[in-house]
């Protein structure tokens, strides 16, 4: 595994297959898709910032790289991606093997190009907070508190602008400062960038360009017009902070037997209209902070009747929910209109209701925001993550904004998608491949927010056709990828990331070996992670398990060792040999078992699977388990019911909760409070270990993970037990140990599920 993280520390790219199956036929008989899982603004230690603009091929517009072969006499480079000949120009001429420029060098695979000719003024980050005010007062006491930490840490010279909504959608000017003014709009209907201008006096004694389209101040919009709703931090922190603290519950009579009238849609509809209008094209975020359903206008979930429930999976999967295609549909719009405009939507929802997370879903992972989910605005999850995200520490998010990002690669692969945070820019070419999964038919994407952690899943199609002209010479079995990310980087300026990778391939009938070698299980599970949660929500009467099934037998018979029909003789390669266990951890996670989920939350957790990295992807897969007690130290443990004994100490951590399980003995002894006396130091040690190590994963996540501190035997030990492997059930014949744990379940254990793998693999 360590050569795959060496990778990936150079480039931010894991592939599936490190080694890649070298024919279209080949490729199939792989079972696993060649895939790569990409961070484009991964941190990168001594990445050189180059002050010019890169030297690009004039067929295929790739950058010169390391991978381009150079003739350094007649000052000739050829492009290893369409065999181009370019020259230099001519303030390359003093190069030589021993005079490199620094693209050229081997170990700079991954480079960045600062824009200098880029001499336009730098626009500030905008932040316009769309905050739900139908919510009891304790609710609302929270949000303001939280607001009001949020707008101290803004940067000085971000714009900042205020929209409140319930009934009604109030736009607040907060230019005028001598007493709060502001716009009402009607809930039921959304607002068009035309209304906007007419109603909100952009052109009030001034004359209104006939004819162009109106955005921005560059296009005959008054900055003074745009400054009396989008204003920079440091101007507005007072006028702000006093409406953020005058906020009340929305006055209108809400009937007992009634919803309250939420316009959710019609608010965010105001927001981008506003922003399309004053800002477009520059880096700008919507954050929404929504504390229940959207009952009224467009995007509404859910009647106001409280007799009617809010839209279930069994209801999603019978079809009987009358407002949600609708939903979808408005916001599917409201994407487009974002991306087109390059802002962001961003949700923090906190409500032990459903808000409308699953219909938002498109238009939040298009633009690439983030989705922040809790119970209420006062829990640690929504006031740590939102602090987060303005902090500057060295776990903040540094986020960027207006990403195009674009793919090349060796003629003989072709693309058919991107899972992932971004919009497809419809810019289609010889290298989309005919099979789509996700955002494809194009090689360029819109990346409208993106951070240091956001990752791409790039699905790939060999189109090689086999052959026995096909294994050609060796000099000929790489292929090239080259990702390239223009950003505008956190300190306003433009920058392009250019990384250029090469990886073998084999092909023919004695190549299982070599494929086995290269093979990435941690980075394949995250894709078949990804893969499954995108074919559940897209295909109809879709199978997960049965996919997954299949998928893990078919790679088991290619790739392992055994005798047939002898499923004793059965062994898989080290490579390969923990996949099975992340298969069956899969199958049991939240992202294809949605029973006990609703679809908000389901919605939640493949949006943040969809952004994150491999390895975060493997927690929220496999979740990692580690064992206190007074006889080791701290040591992972297998995810199984045998982990637990009186004696030791748990940690489990699944990403979106952190678990911290006390087994019965140090549970008694820490309730007699053993720990407050000197003699007992090494218990205290203990008790304060695994509240350490918790710490410190919560401070490095986002979103911020809830942290449940229970005791064996409690109520809240099911968010560990409903992890772990059933080993041990209620109906097994072997006993679990003195002092262990049986689950109460009916699911297979991992020994019966492997068995059941060896047994089908060897037919």
């Amino acid at each position: 595994m360590s050569e795959f993280l060496d990778l990936e520390a150079q480039d931010g790219v894991r592939m599936t297959w490190n080694v890649l199956p070298g024919t279209k036929q080949d490729a199939a008989a792989c079972v696993i898709p060649a895939a790569a899982i990409y961070t484009p603004l991964k941190p990168i230690p001594d990445i050189p910032l180059l002050p010019y603009a890169p030297l690009r091929c004039r067929i295929c517009r790739a950058v010169l790289s390391p991978f381009s072969v150079v003739d350094y006499t007649a000052k000739i480079w050829g492009c290893p991606f369409c065999f181009q000949r370019n020259h230099f120009p001519q303030h390359y001429f003093s190069i030589s093997e021993e005079n490199l420029p620094a693209e050229l060098f081997p170990q700079y695979s991954t480079i960045e190009y600062a824009s200098v000719a880029d001499t336009s003024p730098i626009m500030p980050p905008v932040f316009m907070f769309v905050v739900d005010t139908c919510m009891i007062e304790e609710e609302i006491g929270y949000l303001k508190s939280a607001l009001a930490q949020a707008v101290e840490l803004l940067p000085e010279k971000a714009l900042v602008g205020l929209i409140t909504f319930g009934t009604f959608v109030q736009v607040h000017e907060l230019g005028f400062g001598i007493l709060p003014k502001s716009y009402v709009f009607k809930g039921t209907k959304e607002v068009t960038k035309e209304q906007i201008l007419d109603q909100m006096g952009f052109f009030s004694g001034k004359k209104k360009p006939t004819v162009g389209v109106i955005a921005g101040s560059r296009d005959g919009l008054p900055a003074e017009s745009i400054s009396r709703f989008l204003l920079p931090a440091s101007e507005c922190e007072f006028v702000l902070n006093s409406v953020i603290e005058e906020l009340q519950k929305d006055p209108w009579p809400v009937p007992a037997d009634l919803r309250s009238s939420r316009c959710t849609g019609a608010a965010l509809s105001v927001a981008a209209a506003i922003l399309g209008v004053c800002v477009p094209g520059s880096g700008a975020r919507i954050m929404a902070f929504v504390g229940g359903p959207s009952t009224e206008g467009p995007g509404a979930i859910v009647s106001k009747t409280l007799t009617d429930p809010i839209r279930s999976h069994k209801d999603l999967d019978k079809g009987s929910v009358p407002f949600f295609d609708k939903a979808v549909k408005f916001y599917e719009e409201l994407s487009k209109q974002l991306v087109h405009q390059g802002h962001v939507l961003d949700l923090f929802a906190c409500a032990l209701d459903q808000v409308g997370v699953a219909e938002m879903k498109v238009a939040i992972e298009r633009t690439g925001g983030i989705v922040v989910l809790a119970e209420s605005f006062g829990h640690a999850v929504f006031k740590d993550s939102l602090l987060r995200i303005f902090q500057s520490a060295e776990h903040d998010l540094g986020l960027c904004f207006n990403g195009i990002f674009e793919v090349n690669c060796s003629k003989d692969m072709k693309i058919q998608g991107i899972l992932g945070p971004c919009a497809s820019l419809e810019k289609k070419g010889p290298l989309c491949s005919d099979t789509v999964v996700g955002q494809g038919s194009t090689t360029a994407w819109k990346m409208c927010g993106l951070d240091r952690k956001t990752s791409l899943c790039l699905v790939f199609d060999i189109a090689r056709q086999g052959g026995p002209e096909a294994l050609g010479p060796p000099a000929s079995n790489q292929f090239y990828f080259q990702f390239l990310t223009y950003y505008q980087h956190h300190d306003g300026r433009m920058r392009l990331r250019v990384t250029t990778l090469s990886r073998r391939w084999v092909a023919g009938p004695g190549n299982v070996e070599e494929l086995t070698a290269g093979f990435d299980q941690e980075a394949a599970a995250a894709v078949m992670a990804r893969l499954v949660s995108f074919k559940m929500e897209n295909e109809d009467d879709f199978d997960p398990i049965r996919w997954l099934d299949r998928s893990l037998i078919r790679l088991c018979s290619k790739f392992g060792d055994y005798q047939k029909e002898n499923p004793s003789s059965f062994t898989l390669s080290p490579r390969l040999s923990i996949f099975p266990q992340f298969i069956f951890n899969l199958r049991r996670s939240q992202f294809v078992q949605v029973f006990n989920n609703s679809p908000d939350e389901t919605a939640y957790f493949r949006m943040v699977l969809d952004r994150e990295n491999v390895a975060s992807a493997v927690v929220m897969i496999q979740p990692s388990l580690i064992a206190y007690s007074f006889q080791s130290a701290a040591e992972p443990v297998l995810l199984d019911v045998t982990a637990i004994a009186v004696d030791r100490i748990l940690l489990l951590d699944s990403y979106f909760t952190v678990v911290v399980f006390h087994g019965t003995s140090i549970a008694q002894w820490r309730n007699a409070g053993y720990h407050n006396q000197p003699e007992h130091a090494a218990f205290a040690q203990l008790l304060k270990a695994p509240c350490d190590d918790a710490d410190a994963i919560i401070k490095e996540r986002f979103p911020v993970p809830r942290l449940v501190i229970c005791d064996q035997y409690g109520s809240q030990a099911r968010f560990l037990l409903a992890k772990l492997n059933p080993s041990v059930t209620y109906n097994s014949s072997n006993p679990p140990p003195p002092g262990g744990d049986v689950i109460f379940t009916d699911d297979v254990s991992f020994e019966v599920f492997m068995d059941h793998l060896r047994r089908l693999a060897v037919q």
